[in-house]
């Protein structure tokens, strides 16, 4: 079956496009427990921009935030529009990253607790023992020093320099940081993120040792993957018909 995707015409359609699907990817972080409190925040370049975006609101549950909720910011921080100030470490990890990472569109950046378990092991890192890890191999970048809340632009120039090229960043002792071209793009990195680092763990968990694949096995599967990007959007539309059934107000 074919799916008809079709592009906003024009820049009001756009932007409130972009805003309904942050607000889905927020709610959906809550459904599969990606979230942790109020804290963490997604962002997304408005579009047709190159200093601007859109950004959960500081106080709001995840599973309360609406499309009109989200924040627009501006590179410097300024409210450009919204109901309240970005929340500090938001805007300095978000801001720097969409200045400095020009793939990066969409910033997810979750305390997810699988994905966030490997970053406080010492060399915590991604291994090639499943078939869903090779989404992965060549795209993730290690920050392996931690220094404490992200609340200057050192810092997140720090991130970014970390994540380079990488469409994911483990931050040590913190969390993850995901990103993409598109919303759909990086959610379903960070989707399968967490189901490739909680397999890891149950592995990891037995205390037998871990069955590596072949480096050939890692090249091939990794392209074959590589080669299937647009599944994404696929998945995440799927995903926001499951919001919609169960009758979510997220486009609100």
């Amino acid at each position: 079956m074919s799916v008809l995707l079709v592009k906003p015409k024009t820049e009001t359609d756009e932007l409130a496009q972009a805003r309904i699907d942050l607000a889905a990817a927020l709610r959906l972080a809550v459904r599969f427990g990606f979230n942790e409190g109020i804290d963490n925040h997604f962002s997304l370049a408005v579009p047709r921009t190159s200093d601007r975006f859109l950004l959960n609101p500081w106080g709001l549950h995840w599973d309360e935030v609406r499309a009109s909720d989200l924040l627009v910011v501006d590179e410097k921080g300024k409210l450009v529009s919204g109901g309240v100030e970005p929340e500090a470490t938001a805007f300095f990890i978000h801001s720097r990253v969409h200045r400095g990472a020009k793939h990066a569109a969409c910033v997810l950046h979750t305390h997810m607790p699988y994905a966030t378990a490997l970053t406080t092991l010492m060399n915590g890192r991604i291994e090639p023992i499943s078939q869903s890890a090779m989404r992965f191999w060549g795209h993730v970048g290690y920050m392996d020093e931690y220094n404490g809340l992200v609340l200057d632009d050192a810092e997140g120039d720090r991130i970014t320099a970390s994540l380079g090229d990488k469409r994911v960043l483990f931050l040590a002792n913190h969390g993850v940081i995901v990103i993409g071209e598109t919303v759909a793009r990086a959610f379903n990195d960070l989707y399968h993120l967490e189901r490739v680092c909680q397999l890891q763990c149950i592995a990891m968990q037995t205390g037998r040792p871990l069955r590596r694949l072949t480096d050939e096995a890692i090249a091939t599967t990794s392209t074959q993957i590589d080669a299937e990007l647009e599944n994404a959007g696929l998945h995440f539309n799927a995903l926001k018909r499951l919001l919609d059934r169960d009758g979510s107000d997220y486009a609100g």
